[in-house]
């Protein structure tokens, strides 16, 4: 049994559909020493998804929350439950290889050590995903222009390591000793731009944040937000306008407050229409 020295953190809700697949390639993955899920009441199988790969492999153990503290929180409890060097946050719904997470501490080596990786995310068709490197939402440039909602950053040609300032938590790595140093993820954030918040103040403390390009994961993407779409928009937006609030609004002026929580949240019954329609025709 694996000794390893990266601890693999996987925060479930209704994940069935991908979360054996993902637990075997985590269980097969050099150098991870632990895994932790912690499910956030899911009632469509997952339970005996964990069930059964703790039973069959001792670094895997879980915790069953009875409801659902948000995805912040149940990071920072998978976090807590492991005592690893490295830390590896993994959805449920992505797809590593056996040599990801070594080659993704070697990334952060190259930078310092103080350093949040990721990793270049492709669907199940090969297409990227714009949401692996992103910069920092700038809300009072969004109300100028509308096209600046798209945060993604195209990949820059053959660098196999691309700084950005913000990365996906479907799947990011990190020393212990920077988690704690940030206390974790903010658990004011239910859904969405908790990863935004982390990567930012991760900077502010000087510590690097990139995309190891040359290293590569299937995202199947979405399979927990089918079940509740609207209720994943609502804390998306609220995830969005928390952000702002913590990050923008004490340098905005009263109009643009008020100009940014418009835009937050006239944009919201749009989206969530959306995200129904898509849902819909997923299933």
């Amino acid at each position: 049994m694996s000794e390893g020295g990266i601890a693999a953190v996987v925060v479930a809700h209704e994940s069935a559909e991908t979360l054996d697949d993902c637990l075997v390639r985590l269980r097969h993955a050099d150098d991870v020493g632990q895994i932790r899920i912690i499910d956030n009441g899911s009632r469509d199988g997952t339970l005996q998804i964990m069930q059964r790969h703790a039973a069959a492999d001792a670094r895997v153990r879980f915790v069953a929350n009875p409801d659902n503290p948000g995805f912040a929180a149940a990071c920072n409890q998978g976090a807590a439950e492991c005592d690893r060097a490295w830390l590896a946050f993994v959805n449920p719904d992505c797809l590593v290889a056996q040599d990801t997470f070594v080659r993704l501490r070697e990334a952060a080596e190259d930078l310092g050590g103080a350093a949040l990786v990721g990793a270049d995310q492709v669907d199940g068709e090969g297409e990227r995903d714009p949401a692996a490197r992103r910069r920092d939402p700038d809300f009072a440039q969004m109300l100028r222009s509308p096209k600046q909602a798209n945060l993604g950053v195209a990949i820059e040609g053959d660098e196999p390591l691309q700084r950005v300032e913000a990365i996906s938590g479907a799947l990011m790595l990190l020393p212990r000793a920077l988690f704690e140093r940030l206390g974790g993820f903010d658990t004011g954030y239910r859904l969405h731009a908790e990863d935004l918040d982390l990567c930012r103040r991760a900077r502010a403390l000087g510590a690097t944040v990139a995309v190891a390009n040359d290293v590569q994961v299937v995202h199947v993407r979405g399979v927990s937000s089918r079940a509740r779409p609207v209720f994943v928009e609502w804390h998306k937006h609220r995830g969005f306008w928390r952000y702002f609030t913590k990050f923008e609004a004490p340098q905005r002026s009263a109009v643009q407050r008020f100009g940014v929580f418009l835009l937050i949240w006239a944009r919201f019954p749009f989206a969530a229409l959306r995200a129904v329609a898509r849902s819909t025709v997923g299933r």
